[in-house]
């Protein structure tokens, strides 16, 4: 794997690129903005000018884009325009880390396999931090040969890879997750305020719940009141970190999931309205932890 192109340098694809070069490997960057190219220009990395440049012989291509619609569009091409499936060789390994439909997913997967080329889908979890620290979750979607291959360089961006199983099972399984994350930040958040209305410490709760049956990952690493853990978005403004706007689109993902297996998920359906109703409020960019306000006091906003 002495070449990897990775497109796509936003919050979470600038560092997982970053960790890249740190491990060694020869990188080719793409990205709508300039800037964020430069910034891993000065890491080290090489500087393409369009997305089929950085991935034409390159042993590995990794993307990390917006939504489905996107990751058709570059792979497969849009009529006018090429796609990385026109200038790939045979042996190049596609991953694809951005949470989509798993049906655009196993298109590309579709696509690809015609012409003996390796896709697999690798949503992340683990946030703008995990990313960072090149301590992201990977679950990879695809077949056994391909996501054994992915192993070295997903082993550097990440520290647990899961595969979940053939196309598309990565993002059905990503989805799953964050639409359960969305059920406890809301839970959390309600409680945490119920308690602080009785005239309990947040910290105390927090505390107490972690060590009890309401345990969760949100209280523990990631607490939704402001104050109570350091180095959280919540006691930052509520910036960095996973956007409203980013949860509304996956639980938006996570219901029309539902419909295709006629699947009853009605927690997932009442976060995503409450979701909705956030980002509704001017809350988009901030982080998905901020839902906490709508429990809180006008006063304390």
């Amino acid at each position: 794997m002495s070449t990897v192109a990775f497109i796509g340098l936003g919050n979470m694809g600038g560092p997982m690129a970053a960790n890249l070069l740190k491990a060694g490997m020869t990188v080719r960057v793409f990205d709508l903005v300039p800037a964020a190219m430069q910034a891993l220009a000065d890491q080290g990395a090489l500087v393409s000018s369009t997305a089929c440049g950085a991935a034409a012989g390159a042993n590995v291509v990794i993307t990390m884009l917006p939504a489905g619609k996107h990751v058709r569009n570059l792979y497969l091409g849009n009529g006018s325009e090429k796609g990385l499936l026109d200038v790939v060789a045979g042996d190049t390994l596609l991953i694809d880390c951005s949470t989509i439909d798993a049906q655009s997913a196993q298109l590309v997967a579709a696509e690809a396999a015609k012409s003996g080329i390796e896709f697999i889908d690798a949503p992340v979890s683990g946030g703008t931090a995990g990313a960072a620290a090149g301590t992201l979750t990977f679950i990879c979607g695809g077949s056994d040969i391909a996501f054994e291959r992915a192993q070295p360089v997903l082993n550097a961006m990440g520290k647990n890879i899961f595969h979940a199983g053939g196309a598309g099972a990565g993002q059905v399984a990503k989805i799953c997750n964050n639409m359960l994350l969305s059920v406890l930040m809301v839970g959390t958040s309600e409680a945490l305020q119920m308690g602080i209305d009785h005239g309990l410490d947040p910290k105390v709760l927090s505390d107490i719940m972690k060590v009890s049956s309401g345990g969760n990952w949100t209280l523990e690493k990631y607490n939704p009141c402001p104050g109570v853990m350091e180095n959280v978005p919540s006691s930052k403004g509520y910036q960095g970190g996973f956007m409203v706007d980013l949860m509304v689109k996956d639980l938006g993902l996570s219901q029309e999931a539902a419909l295709l297996s006629n699947s009853s998920t009605p927690m997932g359906a009442l976060a995503r309205s409450l979701y909705v109703n956030h980002a509704r409020q001017g809350n988009g960019r901030r982080d998905f932890s901020s839902i906490f306000e709508q429990f809180s006091p006008l006063k304390n906003r």
